[in-house]
């Protein structure tokens, strides 16, 4: 197997040369954190409370593990974008390391990730839609607002890689505030009786723990913001790694005290069987429904902010592969404003198709299973990457780093391709074979321009 070069990462492929101007480094520090923080706290944090309820305050503890998880793969794109400061980062690692075909797979099943998740996320915010506006179960109307609650944000995006930007630092402040003070003063009001069985699923506590956590990370995607947006962010290198840790560990705070906060404010029963959890736990606080109306608005801000950094993240890891030759050639065109314009078109519209067939199959058990796949799909570039790492590692750094700085790259690596692992495992039967239906369909689109590229490049 011939691997690629690293320098290879920016070089474009000769179909996209010319569409394809380099994408200009407009995130610092602090848009690099507001991105990595805005894609991870987004509709995860407001609608799964309610989705893990069934297993009891057991998927707390799956929290806590999935924040050490969590922070443990910040660190370790933080050190891949060290030696790949591109776009594309979970895509680039894979190729690098295994050659082509890992780095498509890692892409294809990113990409899939994403627009499967942006569906799971604009089903999210119908929930929080109707507490200001009721619905009345219209599902004609359900899926108006999901869609809605889609393109706004695609717009948005052809404004510009600087708009996101700024987008998402609004939108951060705006739900981060708000959340943690609730994730604070919300404590204060907790009552225990309120918190049900520490396991309610009737399964064992390790098939609890890992079927919750399965479900939970989907509220922890998007740790990997800043290094697939890698080639939009000055001084790469060293940013990266700190957005992504920085971004990560302040997302779990607010995540799990919030969460605490939840389960004690409102009884499980009716946890179980709610659609918009934070503004029954803020009304269980103020007695009255103005303060579920606050809520609801952080939280349909935040989700569109969300689903802003989602639509960006969608984009570019195929503009990468494109690049490359191995993704459509039309993925690789950048607009004026430095966003990959047909990978947003692509996404939106794939999305509004999942949407379309939620709210004909009924959105209650589609938004579980959309998270499953997400959560499937999601961990084969986290395990592609960590599996890239190691090999890295094992190649022959040996030698060129000292012995305490080996072994924790080497566990850091290690613990993170065991807990991808972990997740996927937990993920279920279902979703791990419908997830691996998703991926094995890029196989053809593989063959197809690997063929392609082959004939022009012996042509040449």
């Amino acid at each position: 197997m011939t691997v690629p070069r690293p320098t290879e990462a920016a070089e474009p492929a000769e179909s996209a040369t010319a569409a394809a101007p380099a994408p200009r480094r407009t995130f610092g520090l602090a848009a690099a954190t507001a991105l990595v923080m805005g894609n991870i706290i987004g509709g995860g944090i407001f609608a799964l409370p309610a989705t893990v309820a069934p297993y009891g305050t057991i998927s707390l503890l799956a929290f806590l593990v999935l924040s050490v998880g969590a922070v443990l793969l910040a660190l370790l794109f933080g050190k891949l974008a060290r030696r790949s400061p591109v776009t594309g980062g979970l895509y680039v690692y894979p190729r690098d390391a295994f050659g082509e075909f890992a780095g498509f797979l890692s892409a294809w099943s990113y990409w899939t990730m994403c627009w499967v998740s942006i569906a799971a996320l604009a089903v999210a915010v119908v929930g929080y839609v109707d507490v200001l506006i009721p619905l009345h179960g219209n599902h004609a109307l359900q899926a108006l607002v999901a869609m809605a609650a889609l393109w706004l944000p695609a717009a948005a995006n052809f404004a510009g890689t600087r708009w996101v930007g700024a987008v998402q630092v609004v939108s951060t402040i705006l739900k981060f505030v708000p959340l943690l003070l609730l994730a604070t003063i919300g404590l204060f009001f907790v009552d225990a009786d309120n918190f049900g069985p520490f396991n309610a699923s009737g399964q064992s506590v390790s098939g609890a723990l890992a079927a919750s956590a399965a479900l939970l990370l989907y509220s922890f995607l998007g740790v990997e913001s800043a290094a697939v947006s890698a080639g939009e962010v000055r001084d790469p290198e060293r940013t990266v790694g700190r957005a992504s840790v920085l971004g990560t560990l302040a997302s779990a705070l607010v995540y799990v005290l919030g969460t605490i906060a939840v389960f004690g404010l409102v009884p499980h029963d009716r946890l179980v069987e709610s659609g918009a959890p934070f503004a029954d736990a803020v009304n269980a606080i103020t007695g009255g429904g103005w303060g579920g109306t606050a809520i609801a608005l952080v939280a349909v801000a935040s989700i569109t902010g969300c689903l802003n950094g989602w639509i960006l993240m969608a984009a570019q890891m195929p503009y990468a592969a494109a690049r490359d030759g191995l993704f459509p050639a039309p993925f690789a065109r950048l607009g004026k404003g430095g966003v990959p314009g047909f990978g947003v078109w692509a996404c939106a519209v794939l999305g509004s198709l999942l949407i379309a067939l939620n709210y004909t199959a009924g959105p209650d058990t589609t938004f579980r299973v959309l998270v499953l796949i997400t959560t499937f799909t999601g961990c084969v570039p986290y395990l592609l990457s960590a599996a890239a790492q190691l090999y890295w590692l094992a190649r022959g750094t040996r030698d060129r780093v000292r012995p305490a700085g080996l072994a924790r790259d080497l566990t850091v690596a290690a613990l993170s391709f065991g807990f991808s692992f972990w997740l996927i495992a937990g993920a279920g039967y279902a979703a791990v074979y419908q997830g691996v239906l998703f991926l094995f369909a890029g196989i053809p689109v593989y063959v197809w321009l690997r063929g392609r590229k082959d004939t022009v490049e012996a042509a040449a």
